[in-house]
């Protein structure tokens, strides 16, 4: 009997004019993507950096949402003016920006009613109806909207609470990987993994990254799939018809 895989997948969406401008370096995007792969089983299809202006977080959201299983977004949840995700994201499902009770309580404890001042009041502010994504590191909570989770930028903390959107998430089917070190440049065998590709399409992703390491230039082909035993025979194809044909050294 053939065996079925659930496809299931999601976009991220990074909000902040300080990883546009360069001045921060996004460390998100690769800790969610192998996050939801390896854990969930579900693929990131689709990445966007985005600016801190309401209409843009909009039309980036309302548009995304529809494509995807899920969005993450990262950003522009903290306590200062130019922190608009969460009003935004109220827009987008055309429900009231408001104080979550819970998010109120936890924070009002977390800081003490004499330094819970208005800034840290707005971390309690977001979507009428949202589930909260606790936070175990600094207490603010970020939430989730029907399929839009949003989180925290700063990566230490983002680390810490995305084990908490699990019990939120359909998993996928797990995808396998699987990779081939050679001594050799992409161009030499391009057209013949080419060939391969096309073959094995519907099953798997061949991915061909050169590399220099210890004064050896060379190429990893990755493998990733949801089917173990294509992998199995892709690679094996590429041994025999790439690497043991063109005689060439494997790292």
């Amino acid at each position: 009997m053939k065996k079925n895989f659930k496809k299931v997948n999601a976009a991220i969406i990074v909000i902040g004019n300080e990883i546009l401008s360069g001045r921060t370096q996004d460390l998100n995007v690769s800790f969610i993507s192998k996050w939801l792969n390896e854990k969930n089983g579900i693929s990131v299809n689709e990445v966007r950096v985005i600016p801190d202006i309401e209409k843009k977080i909009i039309s980036t959201i309302r548009e995304l949402k529809k494509k995807y299983n899920y969005i993450f977004t990262t950003g522009g949840i903290g306590p200062t003016h130019d922190d608009i995700t969460a009003q935004s994201i109220s827009k987008v499902f055309k429900v009231k920006y408001v104080y979550h009770p819970e998010a109120f309580k936890i924070l009002e404890k977390y800081y003490g009613k004499l330094n819970f001042n208005d800034g840290r009041k707005k971390m309690c502010k977001m979507p009428k109806g949202a589930d909260l994504i606790y936070n175990p590191s600094s207490a603010a909570p970020g939430f989730k909207i029907e399929n839009v989770f949003c989180l925290p930028g700063v990566p230490l903390i983002l680390r810490s609470m995305i084990h908490n959107c699990t019990q939120y998430l359909k998993k996928g089917s797990k995808v396998f990987s699987d990779s081939i070190n050679l001594v050799t440049v992409e161009s030499n065998i391009s057209k013949q993994l080419e060939k391969i590709q096309k073959k094995y399409k519907r099953d798997i992703d061949i991915g061909s990254y050169p590399f220099f390491r210890l004064g050896r230039v060379g190429v990893s082909i990755v493998l990733r799939s949801q089917n173990k035993h294509k992998i199995t025979l892709c690679k094996n194809e590429i041994l025999k018809n790439i690497v043991k044909k063109n005689k060439i050294k494997r790292v």
